[in-house]
């Protein structure tokens, strides 16, 4: 089995097909550079990060996307893939500041479980003009990168955020952590089966009814 991030996080799959990273990226919140399967807070992400890609010829050029591929929920992401980022043209050995910024960056705002947030990088083999989106929501990274001909990714990071006050563990911690055999995993809202709930509504000390109801949640007792 795969311990590749981006295969156990369902990056790979839910958004882009399998690939070679050929380029050098770093995403860096608040100066702290990100790691694959990182978990971060809404608050820690409230500000567009600092991009940056190694190299020594700024004639090549890259396009970075940012996406939410569980809005508006994991169990529920009828508004998959959801647009936060977009820059072109930005030059190798520099950061996404020198690009051209086509979508403004919107801070994660995660409302129900855990989301994935995905950075997604790819190399341009010419400088053109790319529109911006009508809508941020059901944004296909797969068929913007036919669109404009970018090929597969060079490279890809994503972090995992929730509310603040939210529970559960991500996808990519519960497959580290039972390798590592540790005594349970809860998988987040997006992995985790209907379980069924038996309501009894008595009326004068006495059952009357009895309502059974079906829930999906990442916070399981």
């Amino acid at each position: 089995m795969s311990r590749d991030p981006l295969v156990v996080g369902h990056v790979v799959d839910d958004i882009l097909d399998p690939f070679t990273k050929t380029a050098s990226l770093r995403v860096l919140y608040n100066n702290k550079e990100l790691t694959n399967g990182s978990e971060l807070k809404p608050s820690q992400v409230a500000n567009e990060p600092r991009i940056e890609i190694a190299g020594r010829d700024m004639r090549n050029l890259y396009t970075l996307v940012m996406v939410d591929p569980d809005s508006p929920s994991p169990s529920n992401p009828t508004k998959r893939e959801y647009l936060h980022w977009l820059v072109t043209d930005i030059p190798e050995s520099t950061n996404a500041s020198y690009g051209n910024e086509i979508v403004s960056y919107e801070n994660p705002k995660p409302t129900a479980g855990i989301h994935r947030f995905v950075f997604i990088l790819f190399r341009q083999s010419v400088q053109q003009t790319v529109y911006a989106p009508g809508w941020r929501q059901n944004f296909n990274t797969r068929d913007f990168s036919a669109l404009y001909n970018l090929g597969p990714p060079v490279n890809a990071v994503f972090f995992n955020c929730q509310r603040e006050n939210g529970c559960g563990e991500s996808l990519y911690d519960c497959f580290i952590n039972s390798n590592n055999r540790r005594p349970s995993c809860t998988k987040p809202e997006w992995q985790q089966p209907p379980r069924t709930v038996m309501k009894v509504i008595s009326l004068g000390g006495k059952p009357e009814a009895i309502i059974l109801s079906k829930h999906s949640t990442a916070c399981l007792p």
